[in-house]
C-alpha cells in the first residue's frame, strides 16, 4: 500500500462541518435510550447545585465519549466536532463535565452505583448480553461471578486515596465483580473504587451481595462466586451463601489446609487436562504431570459452629521443578506443588475433575482488568477521589455497552474485546445529510463489517423508512 500522489500533491483541511468520526455513537446511544440510561441517572442523582443540573444527559455524555474511546475529560471534546450536533443534542463541554464529577460525595457514587446496576438489568433484558448457560458445560449451567481487585497506577501526590498495595505501584484499588457463562464473554455487575493501599478482600461481602442482587434481576441460573485466596474470608464466603451461591475460592496453604492435604490417599489422585498433557485414545484417559483429588473439608472452624461452612477441598498438584532446590542432583522421590481451594458445590453437579477445571476459569476477569486499562480506566483524570470513583462506575457502563452492541450483531464480535468493538462499529467516519426533514448518514463504501454495523443499526434504531418514488 503506498499514496496515491506526492506529499506536494496533498493537503489537508478541517473545513467539513457534516463530517462525524464516529458514526457507531448513533445505534449504541439509540440502545442506551432504550435501556433509560437518561431516566436512571435523572432519577436517581441528586448531585447538587447547578453542576448537577440535567444529571441524565451529563451521565450520557460521559458514557458516549468513553464508548468512543476518551480516557480523561478533555478527550470528551470529540463528542463536539463536525457534524455532531446534526445527529445529538446537549453534548456538553468537558469543562462541565469535569466539575459535575468533582461535585459528587460518597453518596452520589452510590446513587450512580444503582444506575449502573439497572442500566446493566435492562440491557441484558433487551440483549443476548448474558446468554442462557448450556446445561452440558462442566459448570452444571450455571452463570460464574468472577470476585478481583486491580491496581490502576496514578502519578502525582494530588490524587486522593492513592497509595501503594500489593503490586509496588502507586495508584487506587479497583474492585470488580464480573458474571459470564460459558456462552457470553463477561460483563461488570459491580465495582468499587478504594484507597490503593487497601486490602483486597476490604468490602468484598457488600459487593458479593450487591452483584447476586443484581444478577437476580435477569437470570434464574444458580450463581457460582469463583475467587482466589484473598478473598478466603468468614465475611465474603458467607455473603455468597447467603444470596443463594455456590462459592470456589482458593484457599491459603495453614496448617489445617496442609494437614487435610496430607490426609488425601495415594490413590485418589486422578490425572487431568493441564501444561504437556496428552490424551491416550486407547484408555481414554490423560496422561499428565498434574493431578487432581479431594477431601471434605470444613472452613472457618474458629467459628462458632452455626457460621461453620461445610464444603470440599479440592486440590491440584504438580510435580517441583525448581532447579534451585536440588542444585543439579536429583531427588530420591517426587516432591510436589499443591494449590487448593474450597467449594461448596455438589459432587453431583461437578466432580473433582471438572470443579478444578471450572475453577481455573476464574482468571478470565483478568481479560476485563486489561480492556477496561486500554479504554476509560486508562488514567483516572481527577484529583478528587469521589470523581475518579464515579469514573470507574462511568468506565463500567461504558463497557457494558459496548459488549451489548456487539451481541446483537452475532456472534463473530460477541466475545471481542472493546478496542476491536470500537474499531469495527464505533469508530466509522460518515458525513450526515438531510433531505425533505429526514437524515440521512453516509458510510463509507465497502466498509468489511457493513454488516453487522447495519444489523445493529436496524435492532436499536428501527428499519431503515421505505424508499418512496
Amino acid at each position: 500500500m503506498q499514496l496515491c500522489h506526492t506529499s506536494r500533491a496533498t493537503s489537508a483541511v478541517f473545513d467539513d462541518p457534516n463530517l462525524v468520526s464516529s458514526a457507531g455513537l448513533v445505534p449504541v446511544l439509540a440502545l442506551a435510550r432504550s435501556a433509560s440510561l437518561r431516566e436512571l441517572a435523572q432519577g436517581h442523582l441528586s448531585v447538587p447545585t447547578d453542576k448537577g443540573a440535567n444529571a441524565g444527559l451529563k451521565v450520557t455524555s460521559l458514557v458516549a465519549g468513553m464508548v468512543a474511546g476518551a480516557d480523561s475529560i478533555d478527550d470528551m471534546a470529540l463528542l463536539r466536532h463536525g457534524g455532531m450536533g446534526r445527529v445529538f443534542a446537549n453534548a456538553y463541554a468537558p469543562s462541565t463535565l469535569g466539575s459535575f464529577l468533582r461535585a459528587f460525595t460518597f453518596g452520589h457514587v452510590r446513587q450512580l452505583d444503582a444506575v449502573a446496576a439497572r442500566f446493566l438489568t435492562r440491557l441484558a433484558i433487551q440483549t443476548p448480553l448474558i446468554a442462557s448457560p448450556a446445561v452440558s458445560d462442566p459448570a452444571g449451567g450455571r452463570v460464574m461471578v468472577d470476585i478481583d481487585d486491580t491496581i490502576i497506577e496514578v502519578h502525582g501526590y494530588a490524587k486522593q486515596g492513592s497509595g501503594y498495595g500489593y503490586s509496588g505501584v502507586r495508584g487506587l484499588n479497583a474492585l470488580l465483580a464480573t458474571v459470564s457463562t460459558s456462552q457470553s464473554a463477561p460483563v461488570v455487575v459491580a465495582q468499587r473504587l478504594r484507597k490503593g493501599s487497601c486490602g483486597s478482600p476490604r468490602g468484598a461481602a457488600r459487593l458479593v451481595a450487591d452483584a447476586l442482587k443484581t444478577i437476580a434481576s435477569f437470570s434464574s441460573a444458580k450463581a457460582l462466586v469463583r475467587a482466589d485466596s484473598a478473598f478466603y474470608g468468614h465475611a465474603a464466603v458467607r455473603a455468597a451463601i447467603r444470596g443463594g451461591a455456590d462459592v470456589s475460592v482458593t484457599v491459603r496453604m495453614d496448617p489445617k489446609v496442609k494437614a487435610a492435604i496430607a490426609a488425601i490417599d495415594q490413590d485418589a489422585w486422578t490425572p487431568i487436562e493441564y501444561t504437556d498433557a496428552v490424551f491416550d485414545e486407547q484408555t481414554q484417559t490423560w496422561i499428565s504431570r498434574a493431578e487432581v483429588a479431594e477431601i471434605p473439608f470444613t472452613a472457618f472452624t474458629s467459628k462458632k459452629k452455626s457460621e461453620q461452612v461445610p464444603g470440599r477441598l479440592v486440590v491440584r498438584r504438580i510435580p517441583d521443578l525448581n532447579p534451585k532446590g536440588n542444585q543439579g542432583q536429583e531427588t530420591l522421590f517426587d516432591t510436589w506443588r499443591f494449590h487448593a481451594f474450597f467449594t461448596t458445590t455438589d459432587h453431583d453437579m461437578a466432580d473433582t475433575v471438572s470443579a478444578d477445571k471450572t475453577h481455573r476459569g476464574h482468571a478470565i476477569i483478568e481479560q476485563v482488568h486489561a480492556d477496561l486499562k486500554h479504554a476509560a480506566l486508562a488514567h483516572l483524570p481527577s484529583g478528587k477521589f469521589t470523581a475518579n470513583a464515579a469514573w470507574l462506575v462511568l468506565a463500567v457502563m461504558a463497557f457494558n455497552l459496548t459488549r451489548a452492541a456487539a451481541t446483537i450483531t452475532g456472534p463473530g464480535l460477541a466475545k471481542v474485546t472493546t478496542a476491536t468493538i470500537r474499531r469495527k462499529l464505533i469508530a466509522v467516519p460518515a458525513r450526515v445529510a438531510s433531505s425533505a426533514r429526514r437524515v440521512t448518514i453516509h458510510l463509507p463504501a465497502h466498509w468489511p463489517w457493513e454488516t453487522a454495523w447495519s444489523d445493529l443499526f436496524n435492532r436499536a434504531c428501527g428499519p431503515p423508512p421505505a424508499p418512496t418514488t
